[in-house]
C-alpha cells in the first residue's frame, strides 16, 4: 500500500505559498501522492499547475472536484492543461458532492446522481483520451473536439461508496477515493464491489484510496474529541453515515488514527490488509511536536 498526504486541512486558512510548500515537502519526503480537495475558494487544479513540474514522480490528485458545477468539457480542458504543467502526474478525482450542498448552496436540483456521474464520464473521458466526443445525455451533452496537450491521459477516479457508484468506478474509472471509510468497510464492502466490477469489465485492478485524519499523540482523548467536533457534519451526511454504520462507529473522532506511533502504525497496517491500495493521511496535531511526530511516522511507514 502506498502512503500519501491529503493536504486539504490547509484549506481552512488557505495560502497558495503554504500549499505549494506542503506539496514540495511531501515530494522531498518521497510520499507516493498528494491530494487536495476542491473548495469554493481554492481551485485544486490551479494549485497543482502553479506547483508545476519539479522532476518528482509523486502523483497529484484532486479529492474531489464536484461534478454538478462544471461542464465536463470545461473540466477536460483544465485537467489536460494541468496534466501538461505537472508533467503527467495528475489524478483527476471527481465526486457527486451531497444533496444539501447541491440544493442548498448551489440551488440546483438533486436527482438521479448515478446517471449524472455516468453522463459526466461519457463526455469527459473521450475528450481526455481522444480529444473528441458526441454525446447527448440526460444531464451533460457535448459534440465537438478539443486539442490534446502533451502528456499521458490523466487518471480518473470517482468518490464511490454505494453499490451503484462502486460498480461504475470499477467498470469505467481508475478507482475510488474514500472518506469516512475504515478498514472493516473496505474489506467487507468497498474492495469486493469495485474489484468485481473491474474484473467483469476486463479492466486492471482499481485503486482504492483511503483518506483519514492521523494524529500521533500521547493524550488521545482530547484529540479525538476535537476531531469529532470539527468534523461532526460528516457523521450526518447519509452516504458517509452508511459507511460509518458498516464500520460500527459514530464519527471521525473514533475513525481517525489517533494515538502513539505504535498504535497509528498498527491501524495503518489494518488498512493495508483491508485491500486499500493507497492511504492518504490528513496530518493533524495539537502542537508542533505532535505535528512533527505525525509526519515522521507517516514518512517511516511509507
Amino acid at each position: 500500500m502506498d502512503i500519501g498526504i491529503n493536504g486539504s486541512g490547509l484549506l481552512a486558512n488557505p495560502s497558495l505559498g503554504a500549499l505549494t510548500a506542503d506539496i514540495t515537502s511531501a515530494e522531498d519526503d518521497n510520499f507516493a501522492s498528494y491530494w487536495l480537495a476542491q473548495t469554493g475558494g481554492v481551485d485544486a487544479l490551479t494549485v497543482f499547475a502553479a506547483h508545476g513540474n519539479t522532476g518528482s514522480a509523486m502523483q497529484l490528485g484532486t479529492a474531489v472536484i464536484p461534478t454538478w458545477t462544471t461542464h465536463p468539457q470545461v473540466l477536460a480542458g483544465q485537467a489536460l492543461t494541468t496534466q501538461a504543467a505537472v508533467n503527467g502526474r495528475l489524478v483527476l478525482g471527481l465526486g457527486l458532492a451531497h444533496e444539501p450542498s447541491v440544493t442548498g448552496r448551489w440551488k440546483m436540483t438533486w436527482e438521479r446522481p448515478v446517471r449524472q456521474m455516468m453522463d459526466f464520464l461519457d463526455v469527459l473521458q473521450p475528450l481526455l483520451t481522444e480529444g473528441r466526443v458526441n454525446h447527448e445525455g440526460y444531464f451533460w451533452s457535448y459534440e465537438g473536439e478539443i486539442p490534446l496537450l502533451e502528456g499521458p491521459t490523466p487518471k480518473v477516479m470517482i468518490a464511490a461508496l454505494g453499490d451503484q457508484m462502486l460498480k461504475l468506478a470499477g467498470a469505467r474509472t481508475d478507482g475510488t477515493i474514500l472518506w469516512c471509510v475504515g478498514a472493516k468497510t473496505i474489506a467487507d464492502h468497498i474492495a469486493p464491489a469495485i474489484n468485481d466490477a473491474a474484473e467483469k469489465a476486463g479492466r486492471p485492478q482499481p485503486s482504492i484510496v483511503c483518506s483519514i485524519p492521523v494524529w500521533v499523540t500521547d493524550d488521545p482523548a482530547p484529540a479525538r474529541d476535537f476531531l469529532a467536533q470539527i468534523l461532526s457534519v460528516y457523521a450526518e451526511l447519509p452516504s458517509y453515515r452508511r459507511m460509518l454504520d458498516i464500520e460500527g462507529l459514530h464519527g471521525l473522532g473514533e475513525l481517525s488514527l489517533v494515538g502513539t506511533e505504535a498504535e497509528v502504525t498498527e491501524r495503518i497496517a489494518e488498512i493495508a490488509a483491508s485491500g486499500a491500495t493507497d492511504f492518504t493521511a490528513v496530518p493533524m496535531g495539537g502542537n508542533p511536536d505532535e505535528i512533527a511526530r505525525t509526519r515522521e511516522i507517516l514518512r517511516i511507514v511509507r
